[in-house]
């Protein structure tokens, strides 16, 4: 006669509870990649490409960056990567008009990636169409996005 458990696997469920400091020099068991709005997640079932299943259960608000270690109750390390996501990649031919592209940015309040050369956002046509009256040059790409904190985020 056959168990009706027969057959069935379980799969074990690591749960990251903590966030290490970037001193602490450990190397990470495991790697996830995550878009930025996936890294605002803080309380979240994710999966490894491993197909390892990974629980976030973070403090609330948490954001996470690229290079994040966190660590579970079994101590096991889990490192966090931006991982390539659609943006639109906006560039200038003077500084000066750059900054003025990330101030008309600012005022709408939208995530915003700042680079010496470069500005970096969700893709969204409106915002697109107005970069370009504003002669910037803006182009569709596939990047790691990783927006600025804010003014009034904790960095660890």
């Amino acid at each position: 006669m056959l168990s009706c458990k027969q057959g069935i696997e379980t799969t074990v469920v690591l749960t990251f509870t903590q966030r290490l400091s970037t001193g602490q020099g450990r190397d990470a068991d495991l790697i996830l990649a995550l878009t930025a709005a996936e890294r605002k997640r803080s309380r979240h079932k994710f999966q490894t490409p491993e197909g390892q299943t990974v629980f976030l259960q973070l403090p609330r608000g948490t954001v996470l960056r690229d290079g994040d270690l966190l660590q579970s109750e079994s101590n096991t390390v889990l490192q966090i990567t931006a991982k390539p996501e659609p943006v639109l990649t906006v560039q200038a031919t003077s500084a000066l008009d750059l900054l003025r592209g990330a101030y008309h940015l600012g005022n709408r309040h939208v995530p915003l990636e700042i680079t010496p050369t470069c500005l970096r956002l969700s893709p969204d046509p409106v915002l697109l169409k107005m970069l370009e009256q504003l002669g910037l040059r803006v182009t569709e790409d596939i990047h790691p996005f990783q927006p600025e904190a804010g003014a009034y985020a904790h960095h660890h």
